[in-house]
């Protein structure tokens, strides 16, 4: 099967690229200095290769994730840097742990309490480092940490991510303020204890040599948003869409709101020749895009549709199509997707 085979819109992983990827972080980051975070590709073939780079420990974002993982025995060390209340889904995780070592992340008495009575054994304390989501403050994490030992939970350390400095391209100033969260992390940890101290992500990769581990995800796929930093990952994931209209001045493709992460702003559209091509809009099902007088583009002729964000974009598909050229190679699940 060639990629002109496949029925559109069709997510395709270039298999050489993302090997790239996973070499490259892995020199920077071996064995458990990364902590991939599976949230970004939701595909527990993805996050075999990954473990097969040398991580055997794991990020997940969803109990839905965790429970995968575990059944794809990707379970060696897995942690949902998520709160959970539900006591459905951390009863599926107490279950998990029979062939699985699970931790959950913890800020408040309520969510320790119910971790602990759904039989869960491990938490890290999540700390607030600078980022306005999850997490206690530095101050307060030894009271919580005693809280969760109190209930018979064991506290392995802290976890803090300083998402709102992934962006940064004021590489001076995201490398200081990035410091002064790891001071907020180690202030916490000083007073929780553990051996796990746990932060970062894509953009900081590079910037953490005071913490235990680094929670990557989007690094292994890539998408235009992150591209803009400069990192020494390539684009390895697009959607190929079919041109199915064109019109004087603009052409549309059959990919849409269904099947791109929109919250980070338009795709890049390129046709198959690598030639860019300006993004008007997205509809439900379609992409305008902006031709030219000599754009040769024909109804039926394919294009690359290149996400934004990798991490919804994955999470709208069912499959990804691993190709080398224009040969597919493989088909796999993205078998970690909903809750």
């Amino acid at each position: 099967m060639h990629v002109h085979d496949l029925p559109t819109p069709a997510l395709v992983i270039d298999r050489d690229l993302l090997g790239h990827n996973l070499a490259t972080m892995s020199a920077a980051l071996p064995g458990t200095a990364l902590r991939p975070h599976v949230k970004a590709h939701k595909c527990t073939s993805l996050a075999a290769l990954q473990r097969a780079a040398g991580h055997a420990a794991f990020t997940c974002a969803t109990p839905r994730e965790m429970v995968g993982m575990a059944a794809a025995a990707l379970g060696d060390d897995l942690l949902l840097a998520n709160e959970v209340l539900d006591p459905t889904r951390l009863a599926a995780l107490a279950e998990a742990q029979q062939n699985a070592r699970i931790t959950i992340a913890v800020d408040s008495a309520e969510t320790i309490e119910a971790a602990a009575r759904a039989g869960l054994q491990e938490v890290l304390v999540d700390v607030n480092v600078g980022l306005p989501r999850c997490g206690c403050a530095p101050a307060d994490a030894g009271r919580i940490a005693d809280l969760a030992r109190g209930r018979g939970l064991a506290v392995r350390g802290v976890m803090g991510y300083e998402g709102h400095l992934m962006m940064v391209d004021d590489r001076e100033r995201q490398r200081a303020e990035v410091q002064a969260c790891v001071e907020r992390l180690l202030a916490a940890h000083a007073l929780v204890g553990g051996d796990v101290v746990s932060a970062g992500g894509t953009g900081t990769y590079h910037l953490h040599d005071r913490v235990t581990e680094v929670q990557a995800g989007s690094y292994a796929l890539m998408d235009t948003h992150y591209a803009r930093l400069g990192l020494p990952f390539q684009q390895a994931c697009f959607v190929i869409g079919t041109v199915i209209s064109t019109s004087a001045g603009f052409a549309v493709a059959d990919v849409g709101l269904k099947a791109m992460g929109m919250d980070h702003g338009n795709p890049a559209v390129q046709t198959l020749d690598g030639q860019p091509a300006d993004v008007w809009f997205l509809s439900d099902e379609h992409v305008t895009f902006a031709t030219t007088d000599d754009t040769t583009l024909r109804v039926g002729d394919r294009v690359r549709v290149v996400p934004a964000h990798i991490d919804p974009t994955m999470a709208l598909h069912e499959v990804a199509w691993v190709v080398r050229g224009e040969e597919v190679v493989d088909r796999w699940a993205i078998d970690l997707r909903g809750w």
